[in-house]
Formats: C-alpha cells, sequence, structure tokens
C-alpha cells in the first residue's frame, strides 16, 4: 500500500504534475501538442486538459493552433537570471545603440544545437513591430542569426545536419546545399540578410560576435516587419549591424580583425 501523503500535501501534488508538464517543452520540442503533453506525462486526460487551461490563463503558456508554447509570463519571471551573464551584461548597450541608430529591434543570439535563442532584447519604439522576447527559441536553419552561427560556427552544421529542416514559408531554405550557399554568403559579407523564411512578415539582418579567445559567442541583430524595411535596405543596414556586432566583440575582448 503507498504511504498516505501527509495533510497539506495536495498543494505539492499539483506543484509536480505543472512541473511535469513544464518538462515538456524542450530544445528539441519546444511547441508540443496537447496530446504530447498527455503522453510524456501520463496524466490523465482531464487533468492535464485542465493543468494546461490553467497555464495558458496566467500567461506561462501560450497556444498557436493545436500547439503550445512558454508563454511571457514565465518568460518574464526568467529573464533577471539572464542579467547575471557577462555577455548580456556588457553587449545590452550595444544593442540599444543599434536600436537607436536603426530604429528596429536589436537582438543578441544564442545556440544550443539546431537552434538559437534570444538572450537579450532591445525593443523598438515603432508601434508596428513583431515580438521579439527573451526566451525564444528557433531554429537555426530559418532566419539570419542562424546562418551567422552555420558560417562561424563549425559545431553549429554537425547540430543542424541530422535534423529536418521544416518549410516555415516559400523562402525557408529546404535543404543543406541552400544552407551552405546562403552560410557562404554570410561569412563573405560579415552579416547576413534574411526575409521571410520563419514567418512571411519578418526579417532579420544578423553578423557575428566573438570573444577573447576568436571564438563565435552569439549572433547579434535586427529584427523587423518586412511592410518597414525590404531586402532593398539590406545593403544600408547590414554594414550597420556588422559594425555593432564587431563593437559587441570588442566589448568581450575580442582583439582580431572584424572585417
Amino acid at each position: 500500500m503507498a504511504p498516505k501523503q501527509p495533510q497539506g500535501a495536495s498543494p505539492l501534488l499539483v506543484l509536480s504534475k505543472v512541473t511535469n508538464i513544464l518538462d515538456c517543452f524542450s530544445i528539441e520540442q519546444p511547441e508540443p501538442t496537447l496530446q504530447h503533453i498527455i503522453r510524456a506525462t501520463g496524466l490523465p486526460s482531464s487533468t492535464c486538459q485542465r493543468l494546461v487551461q490553467s497555464l495558458l490563463h496566467e500567461g506561462f503558456l501560450d497556444r498557436d493552433g493545436d500547439r503550445y508554447r512558454i508563454g511571457i509570463g514565465l518568460v518574464r519571471w526568467a529573464t533577471p537570471g539572464t542579467f547575471g551573464l557577462d555577455i548580456v551584461r556588457l553587449i545590452k548597450p550595444v544593442l540599444q545603440q543599434l536600436r537607436d541608430d536603426t530604429g528596429e529591434t536589436a537582438s543578441l543570439y544564442t545556440r544550443d544545437g539546431a537552434f538559437r535563442t534570444i538572450v537579450a532584447v532591445a525593443e523598438t519604439r515603432h508601434v508596428v513591430m513583431r515580438p521579439f522576447l527573451v526566451g525564444m527559441v528557433m531554429p537555426i536553419h530559418a532566419g539570419a542569426p542562424g546562418k551567422i552561427f552555420l558560417a562561424f560556427d563549425p559545431e553549429a552544421w554537425e547540430a543542424v545536419e541530422p535534423t529536418h529542416l521544416e518549410r516555415f514559408t516559400g523562402s525557408t531554405p529546404g535543404d543543406l546545399d541552400r544552407l551552405r550557399e546562403q552560410a557562404d554568403l554570410a561569412r563573405a559579407q560579415g552579416y547576413y540578410a534574411a526575409f521571410g523564411e520563419r514567418n512571411d512578415d519578418v526579417g532579420s539582418i544578423s553578423a557575428p560576435v566573438f570573444d577573447h579567445t576568436g571564438k563565435l559567442t552569439a549572433a547579434l541583430g535586427l529584427g523587423f516587419p518586412t511592410q518597414r524595411i525590404t531586402e532593398g535596405d539590406a545593403a544600408r543596414l547590414g554594414p550597420v549591424v556588422a559594425q555593432a556586432a564587431a563593437d559587441a566583440s570588442r566589448a568581450l575582448g575580442y582583439a582580431g580583425p572584424v572585417g
């Protein structure tokens, strides 16, 4: 017979179930379906659905169609921890300056396997914007920041080669040959501009940030709605982003060439 739970243990049991639900979200599986969560947790369907709805209500989860992701409420709690990272503390002023110089949202990305995560943001002041939030996780094959990791970090290729390259839009690269072409261009230019690769109405321009050892440590760049910034603006904004990334590299102690 199972030991009797002490009086007052019920809230802890609920917390354990919530923890099991949140454990279903990972870098490899950032947007599981409800059925995936039910199977992974082993919770009764009605219990799992009730708890997921409560997490949605509190802003700890967000929903897009039949898929769920970590919500801004939970991200907001986690955000103070990112400010303890030296890289964020040192580069935050560069992000803010890039935002002020261009008027667009500036973000800093780090890589974890075949995914990239936003670790710092300086948000645009424009009313029309696309949200870029600390904690957002995206695959590296779609969007400009990922091309920077593929161009300057050999381990990024090892991570992305075995994965399925999901096509989010008609502009998303769907094969490794196309990705290699894009990475080569990013390496040659020192920056990369992508338009509509993950969302049709979103573009990004990114450049590499190196640490004091000369190793790629992050990708820094802009994100914007394509109704305001078009492909014709890339030649103008690309060097601005590259210079900001060079400033960020200097802030981390990098003393090598930036061109």
